[in-house]
């Protein structure tokens, strides 16, 4: 078969809340930011839409609204990841039945598997038959996928199509680009311009959920060559994608939507609202970048 190509800005888009449920009107308006200011690819459901805090019927709502939101316009990458195989299976199978065009899977986290768990972890979630962009994060799973690892899923497997490269070691990112041709995808918004350079095809941003425009612009610069371009506004950018990380993501990132009035400041426990005196530092950083706060 024809391998998924997926290129360019995707956000990993927040789950806002409101009262403590899933406030679908709110992922509505957000949806449509994104497909009015070029972004690429949405991913719902996945570390930045605190999936973790998701029941089951939530996480399936969400893939559900998404896609129907969507439309069509841009692909839905949804989010089906667990340390669990047969969840990960369950929520697969919801995803492709529901009309994503293709699921991320993180690597299985807290039973810490070998590379063989991992592989065969993969390798069982391909047989629902929707394509697969591997989630390379080993500072939330306490586990990392190696070079070769991601190679023989590449090659052995058809539905594995991309990665999500969220190591912030550009060197592991070089050693995959130079031993297969799986499309690799950043995971960090500061990395995104490094990737570009050793053959990255694209991001999956935190940052494109309040600036999806720049982020667009960014992605678009740098795969047309365009290193000077790309390398200015990658360091105009640099302050707010460090700034969206003074705390565990997605805090940061939510706080934000809610300066701009696209949300409500609301995460589930463990996850807390931003400390108080980080928001007016946040506050004016967004101005900076023309973002409207209420």
């Amino acid at each position: 078969m024809s391998r998924m190509q997926l290129t360019g800005s995707m956000t990993a888009l927040i789950t806002p809340f409101a009262n403590g449920a899933v406030d679908f009107d709110a992922l509505g308006r957000l949806i449509d930011h994104q497909l009015a200011h070029g972004t690429q690819a949405v991913v719902p459901c996945g570390t930045t839409g605190e999936s973790p805090t998701l029941s089951h019927d939530e996480h399936d709502q969400v893939i559900e609204f998404t896609v129907t939101r969507v439309n069509g316009r841009i692909p839905v990458i949804a989010g089906t990841g667990s340390n669990a195989t047969d969840e990960a299976l369950r929520l697969t199978d919801h995803a492709k039945r529901a009309g994503a065009d293709a699921c991320l899977v993180v690597n299985p986290y807290y039973n810490k598997p070998t590379q063989q768990g991992m592989y065969e972890h993969v390798a069982a979630i391909a047989k629902v038959g929707l394509p697969i962009v591997l989630y390379n994060i080993p500072g939330r799973c306490g586990v990392e996928m190696s070079t070769e690892t991601i190679v023989r899923l590449y090659n052995e497997i058809e539905q594995v199509v991309a990665l999500k490269e969220a190591t912030g070691n550009v060197n592991n990112a070089s050693a995959v680009a130079a031993a297969c041709a799986i499309t690799i995808l950043s995971g960090d918004d500061s990395m995104t311009l490094p990737y570009y350079s050793v053959g990255g095809k694209g991001v999956i941003s935190v940052a494109a959920n309040i600036l999806p425009g720049p982020v667009r612009q960014l992605c678009d610069h740098a795969a047309a060559g365009r290193l000077s371009d790309a390398t200015a506004l990658h360091l105009k950018l640099f302050p707010i994608f460090k700034g969206l990380f003074v705390e565990t993501n997605p805090i940061p990132i939510k706080a934000a939507c809610a300066l701009a009035g696209l949300c409500h400041n609301e995460l589930r426990l463990p996850m807390t609202p931003l400390s108080k005196p980080l928001l007016p530092a946040l506050a004016a950083l967004l101005k900076q970048y023309g973002v409207t706060v209420t």
